[in-house]
């Protein structure tokens, strides 16, 4: 029996190419770079700074506000509720260390995007998803150079969670276009994407080309249906 979530859906949901920004001291930059990933198709940003000081979280959060206001898609910051606060970001995501679901609503309140990292851990995902978390994030299903010590998921674990629950499911870890598809096919609705995204040299074909893996996806599964 699949487990469900009977919150209202928050704004554009969480699905196809959820890009996370990359540590970058120059503001500028980062807005420019995050600029060509939305250009090219992300439908998700996820502020993700670990090198920063709170200043400049908060100059870049408000600038990356502003920027995905503009595209119209949801602007997710990392680990920190009281700076998703701060800038009124749709949502925040949390690790194993950033606190409760429940604390996170009592910060941003019912409506703003909640998403939990579940890691390999099914389990985790349930109880999540019993909660009323907006999505689960499992990973990293492939080495990553930003987490090269992370634990690894695989694609049965992506297909069991998808047969139980009907929360949006993100991939993370490792994923380039090339083995994202994978993915896909076993039930991810969004690929988080770090440096498969923001170190190449064109950022917005990169983004176009992930979010093509949905478009294939979404083809194949019509055409094999009976």
């Amino acid at each position: 029996m699949k487990r469900m979530n009977n919150r209202t859906p928050n704004i554009n949901g969480i699905k196809g190419v959820y890009a996370i920004t990359p540590d970058c001291a120059d503001t500028a930059d980062l807005l420019c770079r995050s600029r060509l990933a939305l250009a090219g198709g992300a439908r998700v940003l996820q502020y993700r700074n670990k090198s920063a000081n709170a200043v400049l979280r908060l100059i870049q959060a408000t600038a990356l506000r502003q920027l995905t206001r503009e595209f119209a898609v949801p602007l997710i910051v990392n680990d920190d509720v009281n700076l998703a606060a701060q800038v009124d970001a749709d949502g925040v995501h949390l690790g194993a260390t950033d606190g409760t679901l429940n604390a996170a609503h009592a910060v941003l309140g019912k409506r703003k995007i909640i998403g939990i990292s579940c890691y390999n851990r099914l389990a985790l995902a349930r109880e999540a998803a019993d909660a009323g978390a907006d999505y689960v994030a499992f990973g990293a299903f492939f080495p990553s150079s930003t987490k090269p010590a992370a634990m690894r998921a695989d694609v049965e674990l992506l297909q069991q969670a998808r047969s139980e629950l009907t929360v949006p499911l993100v991939a993370i870890g490792g994923i380039t276009a090339q083995n994202g598809a994978t993915l896909v096919r076993a039930g991810a609705d969004a690929l988080a994407v770090i440096s498969g995204l923001f170190d190449t040299a064109d950022i917005a074909a990169s983004a176009q080309e992930f979010s093509g893996l949905f478009t294939t996806n979404i083809s194949v599964t019509q055409d094999s249906a009976p």
